[in-house]
């Protein structure tokens, strides 16, 4: 196998799951799998996690589709933006469709009658992030035509919080939209009172509102017990990761990941030698590069260059010059570095939120990008 490997930690991601369902309960868990499982490898997450998972949640229909064909039977909700087209798939792979507008519905009602089948979907509500969804002043229609439709069974309403990590945004808005900021115009609690309106409109036509009403993702699994209702979906929070530094942390979770990697190359540079493309960096001094197999096409950022740290035989070291597309290098001084010694890119004290520090994003992008070449090891 190739030196360089992801190490997932599954036990722990279950561990993640369980604190999380004990801080929520009796709310069920939507597990979100999308993005090749935050780039943790869905295709050994996903068949471990599925049993202890009330529903999973993906962003595109392809993600969904690739889950059944593996075999895995828990409800999934397509959580993006789907075009009419790709209904039938919904149908043939028994798919639960997020209605994010009215047009939407209607072909799916349209469809399904002409098939004679039914299809389970939740109503998408923009209540502020403005992606995709009714607004919640235009939401009267789509629960109206919801209630006409015979082949569309209308399971769930959900919403989805724009800033539920920002701890500045907590306490509710009290003062008119046009004094206060952009920022709280989006925040969670006139979010949540904005979706709490939209409920309301199934008891002034005494109808029952779907049993799975959601809103709650990482931020709000937290920080708003409110929010729990009937279901509630972790994203990075799933993965041992919290969506903001400075949070609350409610519920203990753990990464479960560990980049590992092997010293490909060793050698001994003399004072004043430039290392890597456009020599970016320049030994002061006789020093020891290590060279490991990893680099940008891997989801290793260029961005990180002279930035970065990695662990060699249990020692953090500085990554020296420019990162390469398939390799990188690291100063390791005046220490003894071996061909097939043991590197770690990510765990051993190095934390999905220090590389993104050092590449200038954030921790969602970090794991996501981590390539399909580098091979995923479960353990």
């Amino acid at each position: 196998m190739r030196p360089t490997y992801l190490e997932v930690n599954l036990n722990q991601l279950k561990q993640n799951l369980a604190n999380i369902r004990a801080r929520v309960a009796p709310a069920k868990v939507l597990v979100i799998l999308k993005a090749n499982a935050y780039g943790h490898g869905v295709d050994g997450v996903a068949p471990f996690i599925a049993p202890f998972a009330d529903y999973i949640g993906v962003a595109i229909v392809e993600e969904g589709i690739h889950l059944r064909k593996m075999g895995i039977a828990t409800p999934i909700l397509v959580m993006g933006g789907t075009l009419p087209e790709q209904i039938p798939d919904f149908l043939e792979f028994d798919l639960t469709l997020a209605a994010s507008s009215l047009e939407l519905l209607e072909s799916a009602e349209r469809y399904c009658a002409t098939a004679k089948k039914r299809i389970r979907a939740h109503l998408k509500i923009d209540t502020g992030m403005e992606r995709i969804g009714v607004r919640e002043y235009e939401a009267e229609a789509l629960i109206e035509k919801s209630l006409s439709c015979k082949h569309v069974e209308i399971e769930g309403i959900f919403t989805h919080f724009a800033n539920s990590e920002v701890m500045s945004l907590r306490a509710p808005a009290k003062q008119s939209s046009a004094k206060i900021s952009p920022l709280a115009l989006t925040s969670p609690s006139l979010q949540l009172e904005r979706f709490e309106e939209v409920l309301s409109i199934y008891e002034k036509r005494s109808e029952p509102h779907p049993h799975l009403r959601h809103a709650a993702n990482s931020g709000a699994t937290l920080l708003m017990p409110e929010s729990y209702y009937d279901m509630v979906r972790p994203g990075v929070l799933f993965y041992g990761v919290y969506p903001a530094r400075n949070i609350e942390k409610t519920i203990e979770v753990k990464t479960a990941l560990t980049w590992r990697s092997k010293v490909a190359y060793s050698k001994v540079t003399r004072s004043g030698r430039g290392v890597s493309y456009g020599s970016l960096w320049r030994s002061e001094a006789e020093s020891r590069i290590a060279t490991i197999p990893c680099g940008y096409a891997d989801g290793y950022f260029r961005g990180m260059t002279n930035k970065a740290r990695v662990v060699i035989n249990g020692k953090k070291y500085p990554q020296a010059g420019r990162i390469c597309m398939d390799q990188f290098m690291a100063d390791a001084g005046v220490d003894e570095i071996k061909v097939g010694d043991d590197v770690i890119l990510l765990g051993g004290g190095i934390t999905p939120e220090d590389l993104a520090d050092w590449a200038g994003t954030n921790e969602y992008e970090v794991m996501t990008n981590i390539s399909a070449r580098v091979p995923r090891v479960f353990t």
